[in-house]
């Protein structure tokens, strides 16, 4: 029988808690990789949406509300499909037609985890962490926190007083170094 994500773990992860946020992204990852298995399409690689998918989760662990009918297991699911969603309409607008049109050279296929895979999977995500903590400038990891806490470039921007170009720069460079240490096996 698996087991419940409680409201402690929740609060515990808003916090900061890794282990209870290790907790939830492995109860939910498989979750993540069936939705993003679903979503991959040309310009969006089934990888690329896993992140697109742990991303909304963290999103969904910072704003889910207690006091609402849908356990969290649904509410995070519903945000993972929605982010898929955008992001999948993203891939497919026309200004990334050279990408789109381009051939995969492998299929990724669904991806059901087992107990190895979710160790494993832990293990990636203490690793990034470890990267995101010793990788990233301060301004990148205060800018990521927001932008996982739901603010838009522009409410970021505005929190930080700074330029809206400056806040989706930094973006860009959390992007590409989170993208560099795994393309280098980092993790």
């Amino acid at each position: 029988m698996a087991t419940k994500i409680t409201q402690l773990q929740i609060e515990q992860a808003r916090q900061g808690d890794e282990s209870s946020l290790a907790a939830i992204i492995a109860k939910l990852l498989p979750c993540i990789h069936i939705q993003a298995a679903k979503a991959s399409c040309p310009g969006l690689d089934t990888e690329d949406a896993v992140q697109e998918g742990v991303i909304a989760l963290f999103r969904a662990v910072q704003q889910y509300s207690f006091d609402k009918n849908a356990s969290f297991e649904t509410y995070a699911k519903q945000c993972v499909v929605n982010a898929l969603v955008d992001a999948q309409k993203t891939a497919k607008r026309k200004k990334h037609s050279p990408l789109n049109e381009s051939v995969p050279l492998e299929q990724d296929t669904a991806f059901a985890a087992g107990p190895e895979e979710i160790a494993i999977q832990n293990e990636e995500y203490h690793l990034a962490m470890h990267k995101i903590h010793t990788q990233l400038s301060a301004f990148e990891k205060e800018v990521l926190l927001l932008f996982l806490d739901g603010y838009s470039y522009s409410a970021i921007a505005q929190k930080l007083e700074k330029p809206a170009k400056t806040v989706a720069n930094a973006m860009v460079r959390v992007r590409r170094k989170m993208k560099a240490s795994k393309d280098a096996g980092d993790f």
